[in-house]
């Protein structure tokens, strides 16, 4: 390439930054021996986890615009300051036994370190593959899922070996290099850029490329109805997915009457199927349009939902558990692409952070929701019909926004909207 630089080795350095702070989900490995070394109880210690999801929600969203004005390298430089500080500041919280200090470090930093090294890449990752923005944005977020089948039996081991707090240093130097270098070959493409040979088949009619529905500012974006509907989709998506999460053991012993022993490698094949279904419905989302895929998901964890209480057979309960998690994978990997189709790229990672704030909403609202119907109940099976009658909502939301996103570009096509050299900029587009 004129620049010098692959594409390919693009999502390789991105992959390269979403599977070290991915490895956020592998915390559970912590659980026991933090709570066997200090007495700490369990809500003591997932709250970290907590923490950490809630400012890697408001980091992303008060930093997108630092992404988006320093660019990916300086931006992955400061994801690697940050998540590095906190493993290292987390292993001294467990040197001077500090819950509070584990709060700061791994929570608070190490949750900003993950906020901006989460969305660094993805605007890069769009710019660079107009022809397939699903699969590159999949690609990397792919690594955020598949992050702790990889770092779990590394730190259990560890853990084993040397301790908690030497595994945090030992982790935290490892995540500091591995982001660092990462965030070096990151950079957006030339001004017009497109893929070898891509012009020529657009020409050709061998490919088809539709033109973004606008180009806006993030904030723009969130003036328009499209952002919230966008935000309300992955809410309920993630609130469900993590709830489900948290809970998939102790479901699958009270449903199916599984042992202990086999809920916990299902919670294993979960982690797996998290990372399968960002890959897989993400590349998919190139052929069938975001908008259907969105409406996929939902339709299937409705049926899922109502269907899972009556189940008792474990291997159909699996098939359906792993279902809902490709939907919840598919969810976060899908959106980076969504909001390119519906906001254009102007300032894709500005947007992106503004639109993970559902994850921080849902992070926090999910578990404790599902704890407290449990405990009213005393059964998940309320909750799992509650979780089908978000999906409704959802997938009527979902139609909403494909009805609005038609509309717009039917305007767009009649004329009634102005295009720039930049893409479209109306006030209609921006305010609705």
């Amino acid at each position: 390439m004129k620049n010098g630089k692959n594409r390919w080795l693009i999502a390789a350095s991105a992959v390269g930054i979403h599977i070290s702070i991915g490895s956020v989900y592998a915390w559970s490995v912590f659980t026991k021996p933090l709570m066997s070394q200090f007495g700490w109880s369990t809500s003591q210690v997932s709250l970290t986890f907590s923490i950490a999801i809630l400012f890697l929600g408001l980091s992303a969203a008060f930093l997108g615009h630092f992404v988006e004005k320093y660019g990916p390298r300086k931006s992955g430089i400061l994801s690697s300051i940050f998540f590095g500080l906190g493993m290292i500041g987390a292993g001294l919280a467990i040197h001077f036994e500090s819950l509070t200090l584990l709060y700061i470090c791994y929570g608070a930093l190490g949750g900003i370190g993950l906020g901006v090294g989460y969305i660094t890449p993805v605007s890069t990752l769009v710019k660079w593959f107009p022809d397939r923005r699903g699969l590159a944005t999949g690609l990397a977020i792919m690594g955020f899922g598949f992050a702790s089948l990889i770092s779990s039996p590394i730190m259990q081991k560890l853990i084993v070996s040397i301790g908690i707090a030497n595994t945090f240093f030992i982790l935290g130097a490892i995540y500091f290099v591995i982001i660092f270098a990462s965030a070096q070959y990151l950079a957006p493409p030339p001004t017009g850029w497109l893929p070898e040979g891509f012009k020529e088949k657009q020409q050709a009619g061998q490919v088809a490329v539709k033109q973004d529905l606008a180009q806006l500012t993030a904030n723009e974006a969130v003036k328009t109805r499209r952002f919230w509907y966008l935000w309300i989709m992955l809410f309920i998506n993630i609130t469900c997915g993590i709830a489900i999460l948290s809970v998939a053991s102790p479901m699958a012993q009270e449903f199916a009457k599984m042992t202990p022993m086999a809920a916990a490698t299902v919670v294993g094949l979960l982690g797996l199927f998290n990372g399968l279904g960002r890959i897989g419905w993400a590349s998919l989302s190139d052929f069938i349009g975001r908008p259907t895929t969105y409406m996929a998901f939902f339709i299937i964890q409705i049926a899922a939902y109502f269907i899972l209480p009556s189940i008792s057979n474990a291997l159909l309960f699996q098939i359906l558990l792993f279902l809902i998690i490709t939907c919840y994978g598919g969810g976060f990997a899908s959106v980076p692409a969504y909001i390119g189709d519906i906001f254009g790229t102007k300032q894709l990672g500005a947007i992106h952070g503004y639109i993970l704030t559902a994850w921080s909403a849902a992070g926090l609202a999910g578990p404790i929701f599902t704890a407290w119907i449990r405990d009213t109940t005393q059964s998940y099976v309320n909750t799992l019909y509650v979780f089908a009658g978000l999906c409704i909502v959802a997938f009527l939301v979902s139609l909403l926004i494909l009805f609005d996103i038609k509309r717009l570009r039917q305007m767009n096509q009649q004329g009634e909207t102005k295009m720039s050299d930049r893409g479209i900029n109306t006030k209609e587009s921006v305010v609705e």
